[in-house]
């Protein structure tokens, strides 16, 4: 991690606590969101037999974007509304969990952009389709993790593509979603995380685990485990850097606009705590 990240944060809450308090960058007051949108998909790929739906509230602070991924419908009406114009400091303090994740990662994006400085290492992912630019985005994902064949991962927000890359490399996926079912493959997908941490090799989880609130339990279970934690992350990309070597190993950062909104070349950032943040 580099020197202008600042001290590890403890825990998500203290890390919101910090930015409110001016401790990392220029007072949030002073700050305003110009733009708040949301983005709302729905994804079947060719040759899937399953799809899903995304939906992402999106904060414009200058130059940088911060998102949270939402359940489809969650957010109640007006929050964009209310979001548009209004002072970084009262998002901090949003009563929204996803309002307040959006607005730090839009605040940290300004603050701590990524880029080598910073400890970000660039990952080139190709033009092409989506199913094309999901796997290319899998697999610098799975990379970050140093787990050898037949080694077991805990999954925690199931992508397909990232169940197919870690199979390819030899590696069992346990799956959790909160939202259960199956994988593409008709596997039962669990939903308690915490209770799996214990028997796996490491842990790979989405960074909608900040907008849900089951991050910081997470990433707890994987310190009191032993457990390396690595997050990929559209929501939150510019907030999990800041864990990293307090229970978060790796990161592998994607901030707006994401793959699947585009065909074009694209770059995604990888950080690793055990090599200063780099990959």
């Amino acid at each position: 991690m580099t020197a202008t990240r600042g001290a590890l944060a403890p825990c998500l809450d203290a890390l919101l606590d910090q930015a409110l308090r001016g401790e990392l960058g220029p007072d949030p007051v002073a700050r305003r969101i110009a733009v708040a949108f949301t983005t709302s998909q729905a994804v079947r790929h060719d040759g899937r037999r399953g799809g899903y739906r995304n939906e992402v509230l999106s904060l414009r602070l200058g130059r940088a974007v911060g998102s949270c991924a939402v359940e489809p419908g969650a957010l109640p009406e007006g929050t964009v509304e209310e979001c548009a114009g209004a002072d970084v400091a009262s998002l901090l303090a949003h009563p929204l969990l996803p309002v307040r994740v959006a607005a730090l990662d839009a605040y940290l994006m300004d603050v701590t952009p990524h880029t080598p400085s910073h400890g970000a290492r660039p990952v080139a992912l190709p033009a092409g389709s989506s199913l094309v630019r999901s796997k290319a985005r899998a697999a610098a994902v799975v990379e970050l993790l140093d787990v050898p064949r037949g080694g077991t991962v805990l999954v925690v927000g199931v992508v397909n593509s990232l169940l197919a890359e870690l199979r390819s490399r030899g590696l069992s996926a346990i799956p959790c979603d909160l939202k259960g079912g199956t994988t593409e493959w008709g596997e039962p997908i669990l939903t308690d995380a915490l209770a799996e941490t214990g028997r796996c090799d490491a842990v790979l989880a989405s960074g909608m685990t900040l907008g849900n609130g089951t991050f910081d339990p997470l990433r707890r279970s994987a310190q009191e485990h032993g457990t390396p934690l690595v997050m990929f992350a559209q929501t939150g990309s510019a907030v999990l850097p800041r864990f990293l070597g307090a229970g978060v190993s790796a990161v592998c950062a994607e901030p707006y606009p994401f793959f699947w909104l585009d065909g074009g070349p694209g770059t995604i950032h990888r950080y690793r705590a055990d090599d200063g943040g780099t990959s």
